[in-house]
């Protein structure tokens, strides 16, 4: 027996060859669509027995906001999530979100078929060293990528900072100083300073690891000290 399904990914050329490859398989596709923000009305409006929804990225912050409203909304719509390599973050964010299952991108069209089944039937659609993986990570989560630039920030002074940017901007000794007002070897200082206390030995190395944790988009929010250099 077919399942009536939705298929809603951000690509839509994605989602309608999956459409139409499911079709022939003898299952009812109501609707493949694109992007997956308007994913929930349009699921909570049809009322499928399984959304496949597809996404590039499981593991940025929001992406499954519009799975939660359609099992808040539709809790007997069973939703499997597509997406690439999964990490145990991308995975455990999809199911804590409501989702029954995830599926590879790659993976085969009878795979596919499979989750689907198995989604419909209230089973988890996973494969098993996936859902561990998942499972470890909501009980044990891994601190935030930029943790560690937040960590790195709080040992820079607003000063520091602001050589920690410039320096990441290509800017030598002599700009920074032209830049902040000061002395060329205040500002030879100053770098020297934030060299050690990033633990690195070179302004390339600073750069790519202010880059690397975020500290750089952290630093944008601290004000400038004001006052003499």
């Amino acid at each position: 027996m077919g399942v009536r399904l939705m298929v809603v990914d951000d690509h839509r050329l994605l989602a309608e060859a999956l459409a139409s490859a499911l079709k022939l398989r003898g299952h009812r596709v109501l609707a493949a669509a694109a992007p997956t923000a308007g994913a929930a009305e349009l699921v909570v409006s049809r009322a499928p027995e399984v959304c496949l929804f597809g996404t590039a990225t499981p593991a940025a912050a929001g992406v499954f906001d519009p799975v939660l409203r359609i099992k808040r909304e539709r809790p007997q719509v069973a939703v499997v999530v597509l997406g690439p390599v999964p990490s145990p973050r991308g995975i455990a964010a999809a199911f804590a979100a409501g989702a029954s299952g995830y599926v590879r991108h790659d993976e085969r069209i009878e795979g596919v078929e499979r989750a689907m089944m198995k989604a419909r039937a209230g089973e988890a659609a996973v494969a098993p060293q996936l859902l561990q993986g998942a499972f470890t990570e909501l009980l044990n989560p891994a601190a935030q990528p930029d943790d560690e630039g937040q960590r790195l920030l709080r040992m820079l002074t607003p000063r520091e900072v602001e050589v920690l940017v410039r320096v990441a901007e290509g800017e030598d000794t002599r700009l920074i100083a032209a830049g902040m007002g000061i002395a060329p070897s205040t500002a030879r200082t100053h770098v020297q300073r934030v060299l050690m206390k990033l633990g690195v030995g070179s302004r390339l190395e600073a750069a790519a690891l202010a880059a690397r944790t975020g500290l750089l988009d952290r630093a944008a929010s601290v004000p400038s000290q004001p006052g003499p250099r």
